[in-house]
């Protein structure tokens, strides 16, 4: 689950990290009482999105101007000016696609006066399993830009949970950011702050970008981008209070809601398949075949004729499947469920473009059989290869 900067900054502030006073502005209105919160001189307004590369984003409709989901103002009056330019309006950055995001929030905050510019991340790293660190000098830039062209600004290590983080840890980050004076000291404790955070929180990214060394000599959180583990949001109804649905696809948060693992694609062919590495092997074999899949859904081995249903309608409510593939092996999942919840799905919403049906496994031959007798016109796939085939040049031609 992604949170907004303006979150993940309180957060940051409730475990003592430096973060600049701002206020978030939801109504153009608010925006001028907001910004007269703050001391200023400088006061940084900020879209908020679910996407990175806000400043150098641009808006679609010409009357937000082209400066960006980031602008920097020298008043009260032209800080609620670009506030109300953002609000309401579709930010395009690199991570949002052609579609963009409307950008329903403006954060408004105090300006820094900075002096350097580094970068700073933690995330759980799959190979040691451990909490790793990511550290380069070369803040403000996106860090896979850094690491394709220069490698050896980046240092990346592991903190031992038999241990902990420990100062040391702090002095480490330190000293290969090249801080002096007051700001290794700073950074030793901003270390062991971000570190109890994103374990306490169970974090999948804490990203500091730019960690900023201003004028004074003080280390300072300027960005903040957090994600959590979706599957320990149970235990933290503090961080699941903080979700904002209409940062997410439609369609992936109804999928959601019946614990199926959706994710929206650019493709023709919707699939729903059960199990992860089928659906995986589903959709690259629909590539192969010369087309592109709408989406990977995996209805999991334990689903209902209800939560089958609902797969089919999701699938169906987007507007650019040409067809759709239904490949099931039956192994905990039955196949007559897999035919009943697909008949009584496509007797609901109807059915406007091709499907083509592969199953297999447990109860194959009674699934074969509910789908033959429910007068449906669907076409069955001998094999996933056959099934592929034939749905790709159904709709194809």
């Amino acid at each position: 689950m992604n949170i907004h900067e303006y979150q993940a900054k309180q957060l940051l502030k409730e475990y003592g990290a430096p973060v600049s006073d701002g206020r978030i502005v939801t109504r153009a209105e608010e925006a001028k009482t907001a910004a007269g919160g703050m001391d200023g001189p400088i006061w940084v307004v900020k879209a908020q999105i679910h996407a990175g590369g806000r400043g150098k984003g641009k808006f679609k409709e010409a009357s937000a101007g082209d400066k960006g989901g980031v602008r920097i103002t020298k008043s009260v009056g032209e800080a609620a000016d670009e506030a109300e330019k953002m609000l309401g309006r579709t930010l395009v950055t690199h991570q949002t696609g052609p579609a963009g995001k409307e950008v329903n929030r403006v954060y408004i905050e105090d300006g820094s006066d900075i002096d350097r510019e580094l970068y700073l991340a933690l995330l759980v790293d799959r190979e040691t399993s451990r909490v790793s660190f990511i550290v380069s000098t070369e803040g403000g830039m996106d860090i896979e830009k850094v690491a394709a062209e220069t490698p050896e600004k980046i240092l990346t290590f592991s903190v031992d949970p038999a241990s902990g983080i420990q100062p040391f840890h702090g002095r480490r980050v330190a000293f290969a950011l090249g801080l002096e004076g007051k700001a290794v000291k700073q950074c030793v404790k901003l270390i062991g702050q971000l570190y109890q955070l994103f374990t306490e929180k169970d974090c999948s990214l804490l990203e500091i970008n730019p960690l900023i060394v201003n004028k004074a000599g003080d280390v300072h959180c300027l960005d903040a981008k957090m994600n959590f583990d979706s599957n320990a949001l149970y235990r933290h109804p503090e961080i699941m209070a903080l979700r904002d649905e209409s940062e997410e696809d439609a369609k992936e948060l109804q999928a959601s809601k019946f614990d199926l693992n959706y994710i929206a694609l650019d493709g023709e062919i919707g699939c729903m398949v059960n199990g992860a590495g089928l659906a995986m092997a589903t959709m690259d074999i629909i590539k192969l075949y010369g087309s592109e899949p709408a989406n990977f859904l995996d209805v999991g081995g334990g689903a209902t004729k209800d939560k089958v249903t609902e797969a089919f309608k999701i699938i169906t409510s987007d507007p650019h499947v040409k067809g759709i593939l239904v490949n099931i092996f039956g192994g905990i999942m039955r196949c007559d469920v897999i035919a009943e919840g697909v008949v009584a799905a496509v007797k609901e919403v109807g059915l406007k473009v091709p499907l083509v049906v592969r199953l297999e496994g447990t109860n194959v031959e009674l699934g074969k059989e509910i789908i033959a007798k429910s007068g449906l016109n669907v076409l069955s796939g001998d094999d996933l290869g056959d099934a592929a085939e034939k749905i790709v040049k159904a709709v194809r031609g």
